[in-house]
């Protein structure tokens, strides 16, 4: 029931239009998302980069339905890569393969994250590409496979949910891949994703510990502190020095943890979203795990 609310909410065009405009909606949008224009992102990584903070910037978008959308996406991606190199920042882009043309077609798809993926080379910077449903991650997986076969560059995101992801970790490892690994957002059936909390934790551990003693330099994406300890208990058990993996965390959660990070000598690195698309987004991404509201709303209040 909730899930059909919020995707309800996310088609209201004048609730959007109030959303994105109402200072009672401010707090929200100033916390969780850097702005709406180019500029507001970089000043952002900007200040991240003082506090020692990496960043990934996410411009909002995905599931373009024509191949002039996919290329208006690229073109934003490639102007945020001018900027990371004028401004010297020590930042990647994350993109999704929907926002590059996924649905229209695989080649359409390849041949933009390659433009990308040049570019960000070109500046010694790296693509991150998200992974989205379990619809996708075939898909997605082969594109990962054959750019980083012939461009290297890229790091792939794997969902600790999904019982396939064990196998599909080995095999990244092996091609010395790098990963990101999360717990996974998107609502999946049973039959392909473990539904239960416990479980999911369970997974994300045990994946994690081999992302430290497999992996080419891991990215540990939680807010979780029991994962956190998991991984600095691990790598310091084996020796793994904290120059040879980051932490990841959204922007504006978990504050609290991302000073203590820092302040422990681990790199950190936030995923930064912008753009216009904000509030289709927010909403989907309530849609699809509602427990994520509470989540939210929790981390408002928290420093």
């Amino acid at each position: 029931m909730l899930r059909a609310a919020f995707l309800f909410l996310s088609r209201r065009p004048l609730l959007r239009r109030w959303m994105e405009t109402s200072p009672a909606a401010r707090r929200l949008t100033r916390r969780f998302v850097a702005g709406q224009r180019l500029e507001d992102v970089i000043a952002v990584a900007r200040r991240l980069q003082q506090d020692n903070v990496l960043s990934t910037l996410d411009h909002l978008g995905e599931n373009v339905t024509s191949a002039a959308e996919a290329a208006a996406a690229r073109a934003c991606i490639e102007d945020a890569l001018d900027s990371i190199a004028s401004s010297a920042l020590p930042a990647t882009v994350s993109i999704k393969l929907t926002q590059f043309g996924l649905d229209i077609s695989n080649s359409l798809c390849r041949s933009n994250v390659e433009a990308v993926l040049l570019k960000a080379r070109s500046i010694g910077s790296r693509v991150e590409i998200d992974m989205e449903s379990s619809e996708y991650v075939d898909r997605t997986l082969t594109i990962v496979r054959d750019l980083h076969s012939s461009h290297n560059g890229l790091r792939a995101v794997l969902q600790a949910y999904l019982y396939r992801t064990p196998d599909d970790l080995r095999l990244l490892n092996s091609l010395r891949i790098p990963v990101r690994l999360c717990k996974g957002a998107y609502n999946e059936s049973p039959s392909v994703a473990w539904p239960k909390k416990s479980d999911v934790d369970s997974s994300y551990a045990r994946l994690a510990r081999v992302l430290l003693d497999e992996g080419e330099y891991p990215a540990i994406a939680t807010h979780d502190p029991r994962m956190i300890d998991v991984v600095i208990e691990h790598a310091a058990r084996n020796n793994r020095p904290p120059s040879s993996f980051e932490f990841q965390m959204l922007y504006g959660v978990r504050r609290d943890l991302q000073r203590m990070l820092v302040a422990g000598g681990y790199r950190l690195r936030l995923y930064v979203p912008y753009g216009d698309a904000w509030y289709p987004y927010f909403m989907r991404r309530l849609a699809e795990r509602p427990a994520n509201a509470l989540f939210i709303l929790k981390n408002l209040f928290r420093r």
